[in-house]
């Protein structure tokens, strides 16, 4: 499996400072980070780490519950997947305080208690789940009909 890049340029202090993530293996962007804004309730237009690990596990879960729901029987049609990401402080600095999946979808094949158990074993599965084993994860997860 290929190994995946990012890069950031970072210059100043941490309060007056600022940088830029790249996307290094896509080359799909460059992106404006700053410690003041990530602290903010508006963004102002940049991002965060935790806004980037929310985009990782929104993405990585969807994924993964798609072939989990296939190999149950199921055929996903359309999966709506939220990720909230908390930032928090913690004896030393800042900690995820926890991460919220949403996932609304429709599926062809598989009842609610079908879909309600791929989604638990997706959300236990994902590789960024599994990455993310010192952060509180919980899932709320719907048929839409």
């Amino acid at each position: 499996m290929p190994t995946r890049t990012a890069r950031t340029a970072w210059n100043g202090t941490l309060e007056e400072g600022s940088g830029q993530v790249e996307l290094s293996s896509s080359h799909v962007g460059t992106y404006e980070v700053s410690f003041p804004k990530r602290a903010a309730d508006d963004a102002g237009g940049t991002t965060s780490p935790e806004e980037l690990i929310a985009a990782a596990h929104s993405s990585c879960y969807a994924m993964q519950l798609s072939a989990l729901i296939g190999q149950a029987g199921g055929t996903p049609q359309s999966l709506d997947v939220t990720a909230d990401v908390s930032l928090g402080p913690d004896t030393v600095g800042f900690k995820l305080t926890g991460i919220k999946l949403t996932v609304r979808g429709e599926v062809d094949g598989l009842d609610a208690d079908g879909f309600a158990k791929a989604a638990q074993d997706a959300k236990e599965s994902c590789p960024v789940s599994k990455a993310l084993t010192g952060v509180d994860i919980t899932l709320d997860a719907a048929l839409e009909s």
